[in-house]
């Protein structure tokens, strides 16, 4: 976790210069007039409880000679200190996804990929309580973060837990992209569950259907994938085109850059038209 001060021309040298040797401290030049400079400082102040970096905040009307110093002609500017030295970062806003960008090239880690990396790591053991638990922590400690919310509606899901799932699931904005395409690819799982717990299969399609879901619901995604578009060519028409349907959930779920995505789809594409 980083730390945010309020910097002025007799405190930059102690809070910035002397302070970017233990961490890295990123300067924001704003003015309260500056309606970008108010929207961008929520974002920055945000990632520094995720980030180990210092945000030090200027008020150029309050400071003006050290907007002169470091040539800030408008803002907000961002420059960076590292160890005692400054440099420049960027000039207007920019959205959560470009300054997490921007802080990783400054090769800061964040704290809530680094807890996603863990889990990954837990899940490879094929230990639930522990990865339970990690999952029940993390939710406290990032109750809003979809990214986490939809990888624990699948583990709940995978337990078989859908109430819990659904709650989770719940707390995602289905207008929020990518995310809300994804929440609702999970809640489709669900017919999969559905599917392998009531289908008899008496028929090509209905066995093709049946080990698409099976795999989708593994978290197989490759050998789901593979299954539904055989049964796409097997026979289009198999409970209202659930072959095709089944593939666009699983496309929703790993997202349109997903080279598995890229790849089926591309063949769905060759095979219908």
């Amino acid at each position: 976790m980083g730390a945010i001060v309020e910097v002025t021309s007799p405190t930059f040298e102690e809070a910035v210069l002397e302070q970017s040797y233990q961490m890295p401290v990123v300067i924001d030049f704003y003015a309260q007039w500056c309606g970008p400079c108010q929207m961008l400082k929520p974002l920055l102040e945000k990632l520094t409880q995720e980030y180990e970096f210092t945000l030090a905040k200027v008020d150029i009307d309050q400071s003006p000679e050290l907007a002169r110093i470091y040539h800030v002609e408008g803002v907000p500017d961002v420059k960076v200190a590292v160890k005692g030295e400054m440099f420049n970062g960027f000039v207007g806003m920019l959205d959560e996804g470009q300054l997490r960008s921007f802080l990783e090239q400054l090769n800061l880690k964040s704290q809530f990929e680094e807890a996603l990396a863990e889990l990954a790591t837990i899940r490879t053991t094929g230990d639930r309580r522990q990865l339970q638990e990690k999952y029940a922590e993390l939710l406290r400690q990032y109750p809003d973060r979809p990214q986490l919310l939809l990888d624990a509606a699948q583990f709940y899901l995978s337990q078989k837990e859908f109430d819990e799932a659904i709650a989770l699931l719940d707390r995602i904005d289905p207008l929020q992209k990518p995310y809300g395409d994804q929440a609702q690819a999970v809640r489709s799982l669900m017919e999969f569950h559905q599917t392998v717990a009531e289908l008899s299969p008496d028929s090509e399609a209905d066995e093709l259907y049946l080990a698409g879901a099976k795999a989708a619901i593994a978290g197989d995604y490759e050998a789901g994938l593979a299954q539904f578009l055989a049964l796409v060519q097997c026979d289009r028409k198999y409970r209202a085109d659930a072959g095709r349907k089944s593939m666009l959930t699983l496309f929703n779920l790993l997202g349109n850059d997903h080279p598995l995505t890229q790849t089926y789809r591309k063949q769905l594409m060759q095979t219908l038209y």
